[in-house]
């Protein structure tokens, strides 16, 4: 089995991908991953705008053609008329994870009200875990940091690679009788 993480990073925003102005999600999903995680890992980017269709389409792709074992889209999940990034993505589901959106609504409660307005879901797609985050590079970190704990395991639990980390950024957790003793 492929040791190497695939991790499929997907922005999704009209006036990003039109070039209107520079896209700051995929580079903040890069940085958090370059500083979190130990094992090795690498990543497919994609910037698309808000059309659910194509979402749709490219969440298929990279969890069906390009094999990834986690896909983070960023932006589109709010109430606004063209955020369909959550239709999207439960269009595409074989199971649906609802404490993904419910953990990462509460995490950042802590730091806005607004966040109740927020429309993320977690779901799993063959052996890919396809999670939506918010838009903003200091929301993904906050995000991530009170989520990602849970993604190594569920990873390993729908047939993913062993994921581990940098225990001083953010600690797997596995159950011990998934845990792998140190090399």
């Amino acid at each position: 089995m492929n040791t190497t993480l695939k991790i499929g990073l997907v922005s999704i925003s009209d006036r990003a991908s039109r070039g209107v102005y520079r896209d700051a999600g995929l580079p903040a999903l890069q940085e958090w991953f370059a500083r979190a995680l130990s094992s090795p890992w690498q990543s497919i980017t994609r910037l698309i705008p808000d059309e659910q269709q194509l979402i749709e389409t490219m969440l298929k792709e990279l969890a069906d053609q390009e094999g990834c074992h986690l896909i983070l889209t960023t932006g589109g999940t709010g109430p606004a008329p063209r955020d369909v990034t959550p239709e999207a993505t439960l269009a595409v589901a074989h199971k649906v994870l609802p404490g993904f959106g419910e953990q990462m609504r509460a995490v950042s409660l802590r730091y806005v009200p607004t966040a109740i307005l927020s429309r993320q879901v977690g779901v799993v797609r063959g052996q890919c875990l396809i999670l939506n985050l918010p838009g903003q590079p200091k929301a993904i970190k906050e995000t991530l940091d009170g989520i990602f704990s849970a993604v190594p395991y569920c990873i390993d639990l729908i047939g993913g690679p062993y994921i581990e980390t940098h225990a001083e950024i953010i600690t797997a957790f596995r159950p011990k009788s998934a845990q792998r003793p140190a090399p």
